[in-house]
C-alpha cells in the first residue's frame, strides 16, 4: 500500500511505499522508501489517493505493477466515464482469471 506521487504521465501513476525497518546496529526503526510506476488503465487516480499494487507482467520497460485499490474507496466522485471504464475492466479482469472464454461478452454488458 503506497501514496500516488504523480498521475502525470498517461495510464500510469507513481506510487511511494513505505515501510519501517530496524537498523541491525542501533536497533532504531528508519523508514525507507521505494517509488513503483504502476498500470492505471482508467486514469482515474490523482495525487493524494492511497491504493495498493500488485506486481504484474512486465507492461513497459520499468513498469511491473498494476493498481488493485477499488476506486468506489477514494472518498471522491469520479466521472461516469472513468465509473463505466473501471466496471468494463474488473468484468474482463473476473473472466479471464476464471478462465471462460466469454470475457468478450462480459465486457459488453
Amino acid at each position: 500500500e503506497g501514496r500516488v506521487v504523480s498521475d502525470k504521465m498517461d495510464k500510469t501513476v507513481t506510487v511511494l511505499v513505505e515501510r519501517r525497518t530496524m537498523h541491525p546496529i542501533y536497533k532504531k526503526y528508519v523508514k525507507q522508501s521505494a517509488k513503483y510506476s504502476a498500470h492505471d488503465e482508467a486514469n482515474i487516480f490523482r495525487t493524494g489517493d492511497v491504493v495498493s499494487i500488485e506486481e504484474c507482467a512486465p507492461i513497459s520497460k520499468r513498469k511491473s505493477f498494476k493498481v488493485i485499490t477499488d476506486p468506489a474507496t477514494l472518498g471522491r466522485e469520479l466521472t461516469a466515464k472513468a465509473v463505466k471504464e473501471v466496471a468494463v475492466n474488473t468484468a474482463v479482469t473476473k473472466a479471464k482469471a476464471s478462465g471462460k472464454s466469454g470475457a468478450k461478452k462480459a465486457a459488453k454488458k
